[in-house]
């Protein structure tokens, strides 16, 4: 009976929570269930509507709401959350799965999220809070912001990345931010391990008037690359390589901390 049982957990396919900040209707997560649904068992808890640029935000003070759908992915277990990406996760390793699930795919978002990008970004921050929770993750973003993107060469390393990532169980911890060039596959030159590039927007904020007079802000910015080394997501990006930098939710500036513990007399 023991070894029956031991075998069964041996044939069992992984659990693998997918989710995204575009909301569950967008191109971008269909297309990543698509491309890793025979993988393992695929459930997919997403926001009801766009959450991009919440960040690590969770939410406080009002309800979450949480239904099942089924028109979205087919044969595919679903379900849509009022929250943010970060919300998708806590509910769905708490309420939905009742565990958590051996990996943890947040995407494929429509926009970059390399560089700072990777701050702001609900996609990679439903990842992080993966892999707080110990699980796995990875977060995939196209760098083409069209509704009508094509995936194509998306979906195909996006499975390469959870085949590897498959095949021998990465620490609880790991995190990838993988992005993929807006260019056919043929023209993809592989894959690169990367380090995050030191690029920002330098922004501006126009200043309008609504039709009752009263002001309003709308956030413009042009995107800088101040790094100019050939091991970051940027350059890669650039060159027709998809990009992978691992990163990690500790903030912590150990050079920095060992620096201080030296100089400062307090």
């Amino acid at each position: 009976m023991a070894k029956a049982k031991k075998k069964n957990a041996a044939k069992a396919k992984p659990v693998i929570l997918i989710t995204n900040d575009d909301g569950i209707t967008a191109p971008g997560i269909a297309n990543l269930v698509e491309a890793v649904k025979d993988l393992g068992k695929i459930v997919v808890v997403a926001p009801d509507k766009p959450q991009s640029g919440m960040g690590h935000a969770i939410t406080i003070g009002q309800p979450l709401r949480l239904s099942a759908v089924s028109t979205f992915f087919d044969g595919v277990e679903a379900y849509q959350c009022s929250g943010t990406p970060v919300d998708c996760v806590k509910l769905a390793v708490d309420k939905i799965l009742h565990r958590k699930p051996d990996l943890c795919l947040s995407g494929i978002n429509h926009g970059a999220n390399h560089s700072i990008n990777v701050i702001y970004s609900g996609t990679m921050s439903a990842a992080v809070e993966a892999a707080i929770e110990s699980i796995p993750s990875v977060g995939f973003s196209l760098l083409d912001y069209s509704i009508d993107a094509d995936f194509t060469a998306a979906r195909k390393y996006a499975r390469l990345i959870v085949e590897q990532m498959l095949k021998k169980t990465p620490e609880k911890h790991t995190v990838l931010n993988v992005n993929f060039p807006p260019v056919a596959p043929e023209l993809i030159k592989g894959v690169r391990i990367c380090r995050q590039a030191y690029a920002k927007y330098e922004e501006d904020f126009i200043e309008r008037n609504d039709p009752n007079g009263r002001k309003y802000y709308w956030l413009t910015g042009e995107f800088v690359n101040f790094d100019k080394g050939k091991d970051t997501d940027v350059w890669a990006l650039k060159n027709n390589y998809v990009s992978v930098v691992p990163v990690q939710f500790d903030l912590t500036n150990y050079q920095l901390k060992d620096k201080l513990e030296k100089t400062w007399k307090l």
